[in-house]
């Protein structure tokens, strides 16, 4: 066995080794050795020597011939794990061993190294090409397109791309959740076997793994190394961590994975056609969880289309007023948001035709004549001579038995013929792969939009797919890639409009889905004791300029809780923040600290949505910290909160990480959205209301007293240089 040059990608510390593999069979497609920690820049010598000590050498009971991980592999290279690709041509076995035909290795405009490798079998009539970019931030992006170049059908069973992890990964981290309760952490061994996570859900759920993380033992926020993988995909998909007793090949005896998860039957490809898996999306990091989210986040800041103006202060009206609509009511709450700073105003649901409650309405989208005989033009036109912006609330994939979409197109349905589907939130789902459906989205969307001069769509999709058959197939692929090209021909026409991924709250968060939408409403859950645990394990993926956080009112509509307002202003500031909240019903007080909080959001909001996100790990029992420090490191925003009771009298230390430990910073109190409960008779001397002066190192290393904040209590500290 020989091999010919073997190729290196490098970015940002993170390095890819592939060996251009030559067996009996001619050049199959290239193999994994390496995906991690950058070993530095390698002479052509230097990569050949290290290729060829990289065997593994086989053993007892094996395939005689060694196996190294290829890009796709199979069990036509003796891989007894998860298959890269799974298939087969009318019941015939389908193992395919393909040659490679070529390989181009391109840099593009945006500094991103890409590798396009093209192969085939021709005798099974197959053929595979494998798209690989690593992005300057170190973020790796792959995806593979399977083509049948043969006779009859060939049915794709599914395509994943998996990359093999160290033996130093020992741990296994992934996330689950319910409604109101997402981005639940949880954390076991990597033991032998596979641990696979599934999603059938038709979206990516509430208790989606959102990354599947492999990591160093005890790995946290700031420490260790961690190996993850995200599926950006918005239909059902799977996630995997496996690890096998005979090995992966030289870079271990673990790989993760993931790809999307097709149902029997749903792809089946005509001689000529091809399926393109969606992107999966690889990252590793030496300084952990956070430096992951780092390169993430460094990485979709940098896409031509990421919103580039500041994320506008948002008022929606559901907490505010739910299905009570009319025009005067309406008026009053946007100027009295426009006096409070407010600077987008979203009407949300209640607005279409027979929408009085929630069991009815749904996929009519015209606007109700009993309740707006004047059109949504009057309300629209005053909010925006108030100087905001005009949004409005859509759920376009579904709709409601008692609506005039089902009872005059029953065949619009995404469901088996002649079967009535389960009901879920009173909803049917809309076939929008159908083109009269997708016509009649596209059509009732543009009008309103433009009709209306609609800056902001929140796009809602209230519930899992179940039952979800198109032309006679399964139909989730085909549903998810018809409402991506609903949302890019919209987008289109209207270059303008943002739209928000709205999916009983958090069950859509997803980079497939955020190609082309301008953030996620994380939870339907205000509460900001749920919500600090769901924003925290949301940046994981996404920076908090996407991701939505509001103010709501006194009581939790989800969870029937009351907290302070200071807390609710404080959880919302770390997000593209909002109010969701009857104002008009305030005190003198609270619409005063409301417009204190506003401010202080427009004045963080660069820092906010363009720096590092932190988490710290190590912080005294019941209390949290995390913040924001800009990339150059000189500021930064802080939030220091207490979630339950402490068994000491005084508060521990804060400690401030991320910051330069040479750089000189001065820190202080904002107080805007409202000043803490503190559970002390004195305080500690630098918490006064002037400033503190100290280096980056002290402030980390050493850090400060903390005051004993009472529960859901909650402190905003800003450093400047």
């Amino acid at each position: 066995m020989t091999t010919s040059a073997p190729i290196l990608l490098r970015a940002a510390g993170t390095a890819v080794l592939l060996d251009r593999l030559l067996d009996r069979h001619g050049p199959g497609l290239p193999q994994v050795l390496h995906w991690g920690r950058d070993p530095g820049p390698l002479t052509p010598d230097e990569l050949s020597v290290l290729a060829g000590n990289l065997s593994a050498g086989v053993g007892h009971n094996s395939p005689d011939e060694e196996f190294r991980l290829s890009l796709l592999p199979a069990e036509s290279d003796g891989w007894a794990g998860r298959p890269g690709l799974s298939g087969h041509r009318d019941g015939a076995a389908s193992f395919p061993r393909f040659t490679v035909t070529d390989v181009v290795q391109n840099s593009g405009p945006d500094g991103a190294t890409e590798l396009v490798i093209r192969a085939a079998d021709e005798a099974d009539g197959v053929g595979l090409t494998c798209w690989l970019r690593l992005e300057p931030s170190g973020v790796l992006r792959l995806r593979h397109e399977v083509t049948n170049t043969g006779s009859g059908q060939y049915t794709v069973n599914e395509v994943n791309a998996l990359l093999p992890v160290p033996d130093q990964a020992t741990e296994l981290l992934d996330l689950t959740g319910r409604w109101c309760r997402e981005r639940s952490p949880q954390r076991q061994p990597f033991h032998q076997g596979a641990r696979v996570r599934e999603s059938r859900r038709g979206r990516t759920g509430h208790d989606a793994t959102l990354l599947l993380a492999a990591g160093t033992a005890g790995f946290g926020f700031r420490s260790g190394q961690v190996w993850a993988v995200h599926a950006a995909w918005s239909g059902n998909h799977l996630h995997f961590a496996e690890r096998l007793p005979g090995g992966a090949g030289p870079g271990g005896d673990r790989v993760i994975g993931a790809g999307e998860l097709l149902l029997p039957g749903e792809i089946r490809l005509e001689p000529g056609a091809s399926y393109r898996s969606p992107w999966l999306v690889f990252v590793w990091s030496d300084q952990g969880l956070d430096g992951v989210c780092a390169r993430l986040h460094r990485w979709l800041r940098a896409r031509p289309g990421h919103p580039r103006r500041p994320r506008p202060l948002v008022l929606n009206t559901w907490e505010a007023v739910y299905f009570r609509h009319d025009l005067a009511t309406l008026v009053k709450l946007a100027e009295q948001a426009a006096a409070i700073g407010v600077e987008r105003f979203v009407l949300d649901d209640g607005w279409f035709l027979g929408r009085r409650n929630d069991t009815a309405g749904l996929g009519d989208w015209f606007v109700d004549p009993a309740v707006w005989p004047g059109g949504l033009k009057p309300l629209a036109d005053r909010v925006r001579e108030l100087g905001l912006e005009f949004g409005l609330w859509v759920e376009p994939e579904m709709a409601n038995p008692d609506s005039n979409l089902v009872r005059e197109h029953p065949d619009w349905l995404l469901t088996a013929p002649g079967r009535w589907p389960t009901l879920s939130r009173h909803q049917l789902v809309v076939d929008v792969a159908n083109p009269a459906v997708f016509d009649y989205l596209l059509g009732r969307l543009d009008t309103l939009v433009g009709e209306l001069d609609v800056a902001y769509l929140k796009w809602d999709h209230n519930r899992d797919l179940l039952e979800s058959v198109h032309a006679g197939h399964p139909g989730v692929h085909q549903q998810t890639a018809a409402v991506y090209r609903l949302l890019d021909e919209l987008r289109a026409r209207h270059p303008a409009l943002e739209i928000e991924s709205c999916s009983s709250g958090g069950a859509r968060v997803d980079l497939g889905i955020l190609e082309r939408t301008d953030r996620v409403w994380a939870s339907d859950t205000n509460d900001p004791i749920e919500r600090q645990p769901i924003q925290r394990w949301t940046t994981s993926l996404i920076p908090p300029e996407l991701i939505g956080a509001h103010v709501g009112p006194p009581v939790a509509h989800t969870t029937g809780r009351a907290t302070d307002l200071s807390f609710r202003c404080a959880t919302a500031l770390f997000g593209h923040a909002g109010i969701e909240w009857d104002v008009t019903t305030c005190s003198e007080a609270e619409l005063s600290q409301l417009a204190a909080w506003a401010g202080l959001y427009r004045e963080l909001r660069p820092l906010l949505h363009s720096g590092d996100v932190i988490r710290a790990d190590q912080v005294e029992e019941g209390t949290w910290l995390h913040g924001v420090v800009a990339a150059d490191r000189s500021e930064a925003v802080f939030c220091y909160l207490r979630l339950e009771t402490s068994p000491s009298a005084v508060g521990g230390r804060i400690r401030l990480p991320g910051l330069d430990p040479e750089t000189r910073y001065e820190l202080r109190r904002r107080d805007e959205g409202g000043f803490p409960r503190i559970s002390q008779i004195t305080l500690p001397n630098w918490w006064g209301p002037g400033r503190t002066a100290a280096r980056g190192a002290v402030l980390e290393q050493i850090g400060l007293p903390a005051p004993l904040l009472t529960p859901a209590q909650a402190v905003v500290l800003h450093l400047t240089t």
